[in-house]
């Protein structure tokens, strides 16, 4: 799988929708199409406020709509040609337990703006997810999309990404649009997530507080308290990644999004640590019985399949992204367009229309 000549859109003049732009991995990417020359963006997400709305400050857009107002909007042709759908719009959350809920935002709603661009022949790029490799018995290869109906995923949000895995499967879809199984993403512009933030900034809040980290204890003898591993990836290149497959229409179909290796929680919490300048102090907690049966104990996601796609951009370490993270981010309290945390997002540039 090669790149075809001439790929590279000119994104200043490319117009696109970003649903869960004001969240964290869909603010990255206006983030970065701002810095590409694209402003004619879209955004599609729940009113923003308190933390949300601080990720678009500084940010470049030409609306903002309610979810629902932009299926209305498609409906009546009142928003004109879309170059790129980029769905990010989603419930995140792992210990979601109403299926109904999940099923109508994650499925259905992607489903309906799939059915829209490819009606329209708008390039359609969606967020998968990990969680859909479940325990990883079945592997976490995203070469062959037959095996997408082996995996079983460990909660219902993995299995709310599944549905539409095997939807875009079933319809022949993956033949022209992109889906993303982005693994353990990180970085700026998460800090909204609440318990869904990564481990990276829930630890630097625990250090200011108390000087330790706490992580989950083991409960298979094969792995060692804190010895879980996981492939993280800085945020900054999951968009790159996005982009990079975004652009390229001879490219489709299920793509790992990850760093290609490994890291265990406890390496995860030295870098917090070393970012900081201080000793690591790591304390192990018992793990909540409700998730215990639900609990990936590694995962590492295949990208070669990515890299034969002809991305080449080097991926940044885990120390570093730790660090950028932390020390540009994370102690001077700044989201990824706002260089000057003490102006408000209206002293920041931002534009866009709110309904």
């Amino acid at each position: 799988m090669t790149l075809m000549a001439g790929s590279d859109p000119n994104w200043k003049d490319k117009h696109a929708v970003v649903t869960g732009g004001a969240g964290f991995i869909g603010s990255a990417l206006v983030w970065e199409l701002n810095r590409r020359g694209c402003s004619n963006i879209v955004i599609a997400d729940f009113p923003a406020t308190n933390e949300k709305r601080a990720n678009l400050a500084g940010l470049k857009y030409s609306e903002y709509l309610d979810p629902s107002d932009l299926l209305a909007g498609k409906a009546s042709g009142s928003l004109g040609k879309f170059d790129f759908i980029f769905h990010f719009g989603a419930c995140s959350s792992t210990t979601e337990t109403n299926e109904q809920y999940l099923r109508e935002n994650n499925y259905e709603y992607s489903r309906k703006l799939a059915e829209w661009a490819l009606h329209e022949g708008v390039r359609f790029v969606y967020a998968s997810s990990a969680a859909t490799y479940g325990d990883g018995s079945a592997g976490m290869d995203d070469s062959d999309p037959n095996q997408l109906g082996r995996l079983r995923p460990l909660n219902l949000y993995g299995q709310s990404k599944q549905w539409m895995d095997l939807r875009a499967w079933k319809e022949g879809w993956l033949d022209r649009i992109v889906g993303l199984k982005y693994f353990n993403v990180f970085g700026p512009n998460e800090n909204h997530k609440g318990e869904m933030r990564s481990v990276v900034c829930k630890s630097y809040a625990q250090v200011l507080k108390t000087g330790a980290i706490q992580l989950f204890k083991s409960y298979r003898p094969q792995y060692r308290d804190g010895e879980q591993e996981r492939d993280f990836l800085y945020v900054k290149d999951a968009v790159q990644m996005t982009l990079h497959l975004a652009e390229n229409p001879a490219v489709n179909g299920i793509f790992n999004i990850g760093s290609g290796k490994k890291h265990t929680w406890n390496e995860l919490a030295r870098a917090v640590f070393a970012s900081l300048g201080r000793e690591p102090r790591i304390e192990y907690v018992e793990m909540p019985q409700s998730i215990r049966e639900k609990y990936q104990y590694s995962t590492q996601a295949d990208i070669r399949k990515l890299l034969a796609t002809g991305y080449n951009q080097p991926i940044t370490s885990l120390d570093d992204a730790v660090r950028d993270y932390v020390v540009n981010y994370l102690v001077p309290g700044r989201t990824l367009a706002v260089t000057n945390p003490e102006k408000s997002p209206e002293t920041t540039g931002m534009m866009g229309e709110f309904r």
